[in-house]
């Protein structure tokens, strides 16, 4: 997918579970173009580094290992500290090379979810990373109450030619629901609103059964946190929540995440769904995400849409919004320029 603005986005994204990172374990991961290495150190913390040795240029993450809280490249032992600089050389155990650092990725974990703090200059975490949870207060914040979101409820769409900020671009767009997901009333935009660096919205879907226009059989909360995801709390009769998380791999390539915590049965004190939880969940939810691949895959972005009156306000503002999280020029901008 061709799009005028840059791949390698400011903000919060998603780049696992938490269960897929064991504690003493190391594993290579690729995002925004660059190699990295993820660790859970001894002591259960998880981090995750720039992946090639400053000795030799070694990836860290094929063959490293944890020792205690650091990790020590396969190739001389080198090992690389929380904060990235090399704390132990094997054969002159009294002078690390501490000038020497490894850029290190700011992670939060939040209810199994897994991100980073990416900024194409290394800048610091310019905001925290909302919590999925206590985001939406007026709703059970207790995650002990629902099921356990991976495996069983969560998907992962590798290396997809989709930018973060397509995916975006559907919270404002109700009208695709009837045509991509089947939907049988086409829901409204009750509601929108930016908050800091978050695009908030309210989504409503009528009452079929009802003569009332504004009754709606369902509400969904979302917050976009940045063009990293977005994060919903539904109000109707399932009010379960989920996370739809887009990160760029590299240029032109996108991993998408997908979880939903859905409520536990009454009197079920196990975090894993029964079969026919998983099977409702499955059929009626976790399938959409394919369904709008199957769109975004072949899709063209348009910079200047037709769009009806009724979604130009909205979605116009959410492109506007969008342009805070670009700290890097378009590949392209240098040559322009010139």
């Amino acid at each position: 997918m061709k799009v005028p603005f840059t791949w390698k986005v400011t903000g919060w994204f998603m780049v696992g579970w938490g269960p897929e990172f064991p504690v003493g374990e190391v594993r290579p991961l690729r995002y925004f173009g660059d190699d990295l290495v993820a660790y859970r150190d001894e002591s259960g913390q998880l981090h995750i580094l720039e992946a090639h040795c400053k000795h030799l240029g070694a990836h860290i993450g094929h063959g490293g290992k944890v020792v205690g809280d650091c990790v020590e490249c396969p190739f001389h032992g080198w090992r690389w500290g929380p904060d990235g600089r090399n704390t132990h050389i094997p054969y002159q155990p009294d002078r690390p090379n501490r000038a020497l650092t490894l850029r290190v990725y700011p992670v939060v974990e939040q209810y199994d979810c897994v991100f980073i703090w990416h900024h194409p200059d290394g800048k610091e975490p310019q905001w925290e990373m909302p919590d999925i949870f206590r985001s939406f207060p007026q709703f059970d914040t207790d995650p002990t109450h629902y099921y356990r979101p991976y495996p069983e409820f969560s998907r992962l769409a590798e290396n997809e030619p989709v930018h973060p900020q397509i995916v975006a671009e559907n919270g404002p767009d109700s009208a695709h629901f009837k045509y991509v997901h089947r939907a049988t009333v086409t829901p409204r935009m009750l509601d929108w609103k930016i908050v800091d660096q978050q695009w908030q919205f309210l989504t409503g879907w009528p009452d079929a059964t009802s003569d009332d226009p504004d009754k709606m059989a369902l509400r969904i909360h979302s917050h976009m946190f940045g063009l990293g995801g977005a994060i919903s709390a539904f109000e109707g009769a399932s009010n379960h929540r989920l996370i739809f998380a887009a990160t760029p791999v590299e240029e032109g390539r996108s991993n998408m995440f997908y979880s939903i915590w859905w409520p536990r049965n009454p009197g079920d004190a196990s975090d894993v769904p029964p079969d026919d939880v998983r099977a409702r969940v499955e059929k009626q939810y976790l399938i959409t995400v394919w369904d709008d691949l199957d769109i975004w895959r072949y899709q063209k972005y348009v910079e200047r849409p037709a769009l009806s009156k009724v979604d130009a306000k909205p979605y116009m503002a959410l492109r506007k919004w969008a342009t805070q999280f670009y700290d890097a020029p378009p590949p392209d901008a240098a040559v322009s320029r010139a």
